[in-house]
């Protein structure tokens, strides 16, 4: 099986800090990664490259499209950049805000991903919203509210529908459950590993919380000060951790 995603020495520095260091990974179909470390490690700015919100010093990211062309993402031209992240990627934001359209309705924030990529019949758009409204376990009655109206966990489940309804086939999340109740954060999870199973969806997936990844990533990125210091499947990483730094962050989990 060809990787979807390579990502290979890639680096980044800010100044003297380097945020990225020669960070390298490959992702497969269907897979999902995870990424972990604490507040500064790098997590954020690698994904954050990976989507082209900041640029890269050096390396290269390389990606597999439906058509099985491998495309050099550092090399894409802006339009078909932005194309990309409207149909074969989505990026699902920390603060659900910034993903959603706050001042048009939920059914809205759906069909405009749909208008993004050439969809024009009213009447299927709204019934496509409706039916990943369903999808997240919301109720169809809140389709013509706004997202200003709704929780945080029901912001963060309609900003995976927006993200969802032109099926793409890699999704980057940032902390999607931080700042949730740890309630909302359970439901939500099961959702998330639900959609990730029935879609077939490859994610990369960063977070602090180590039962987050423990739950839906096969694998695992451990970063301290912008390195990778361990990486493998991740429950051999947060059962048998190597690395002192590892060691530290599960015994964080453990301690009451």
């Amino acid at each position: 099986m060809q990787p979807l995603l390579t990502v290979h020495q890639l680096t980044k520095r800010y100044g003297d800090i380097c945020a990225c260091d020669r960070i390298a990974f490959s992702l497969y179909p269907g897979q999902v990664l995870g990424i972990i470390g604490e507040s500064g490690s790098g997590k954020s700015t690698l994904l954050k490259a990976i989507a082209g919100q900041v640029p890269i010093d050096t390396g290269e990211i390389q990606y597999r499209d439906r058509a099985d062309n491998l495309i050099n993402l550092r090399t894409l031209a802006e339009p078909q950049h932005r194309q990309l992240m409207k149909t074969e990627w989505g990026f699902v934001q920390q603060n659900p805000g910034d993903g959603l359209r706050l001042g048009v309705t939920a059914g809205a924030n759906i069909g405009e991903r749909l208008l993004d990529v050439g969809h024009r019949h009213y009447g299927k758009i709204r019934t496509e919203a409706l039916a990943w409204l369903s999808q997240v376990e919301l109720p169809d009655g809140r389709i013509d509210d706004l997202p200003s109206t709704f929780s945080g966990g029901m912001q963060q489940r309609l900003q995976l529908a927006r993200i969802l309804v032109t099926r793409p086939r890699l999704v980057l999340m940032d902390e999607p459950t931080g700042g949730l109740d740890v309630s909302v954060q359970a439901k939500l999870l099961d959702l998330m590993r639900s959609l990730v199973r029935t879609l077939h969806l490859s994610v990369i997936l960063v977070t602090h919380d180590i039962g987050v990844v423990r739950l839906l990533a096969q694998r695992l990125l451990v970063m301290q000060n912008g390195q990778v210091v361990e990486a493998g499947l991740t429950d051999q990483v947060l059962d048998d951790p190597h690395h002192p730094y590892t060691q530290q962050l599960v015994n964080a989990t453990l301690t009451p």
